[in-house]
């Protein structure tokens, strides 16, 4: 059923991977906990890229963030999930990081990706499987015609999840923004407008 009012889109709150589980904020103070620990220990790895990362959060702020993503969720305004390891088992263990769907075009329904990792998760394709899940979402869930991934030219990491998981670089806009440390730099836009386009780099090669 298409509706017009992005509220009443269904958005599963929970997304599995191999070995995360994404999740929607809870309004419990559990994940304020979990998300004000996992942010100060990744602050100085976060700095050179996130605006955010520039202040340490109490936890009365990382509760503050939590309500205010729920609420975002619940609007459609803005997809975020928490991503959480996932034990071999299927239980769910730390916070490590966040994705999401934001800047949400639901009239072209155009979706760009976000996200970010703790240092102790980097190097094992998360990031990636987190891409890959969200990708799926967009298209089989939410009828996406586009989802972009944009980033820092300077972040080469954020750069190589983009191109592992099949997004095309379509262009790099010059002095399109302010880094974190007040300079001009340019921003790398990657574009997707096909699932069959999508790669997945954990999945098993023929």
């Amino acid at each position: 059923m298409t509706h017009n009012d992005p509220v009443l889109i269904q958005v599963p709150e929970v997304l599995a991977t191999d070995d995360l589980w994404l999740m929607a904020p809870q309004t419990v103070e559990g994940d304020a906990v979990m998300l004000n620990y996992t942010v100060i220990s990744s602050l100085p790895h976060l700095r050179p890229w996130m605006h955010w990362a520039h202040e340490q959060p109490t936890v009365e702020q990382s509760e503050a963030i939590v309500r205010r993503m729920k609420a975002q969720f619940l609007t459609r305004e803005h997809l975020g999930y928490f991503l959480y390891e996932r034990g071999a088992d299927g239980s769910r263990g730390a916070l490590i990081g966040g994705a999401g769907l934001v800047r949400l075009d639901w009239l072209l329904r155009r979706f760009e990706i976000g996200y970010w990792l703790a240092p102790t998760a980097t190097g094992r394709g998360l990031a990636s499987q987190a891409v890959v899940a969200l990708t799926r979402l967009a298209f089989d869930g939410l009828r996406a015609r586009r989802v972009e991934i944009r980033t820092d030219a300077r972040n080469l990491a954020s750069r190589a999840v983009a191109e592992r998981c099949g997004f095309q670089l379509e262009g790099v806009l010059r002095n399109d923004a302010l880094g974190v440390d007040a300079e001009l730099t340019d921003t790398c836009i990657f574009g997707l407008i096909e699932l069959s386009a999508l790669r997945d780099p954990s999945a098993p090669r023929r």
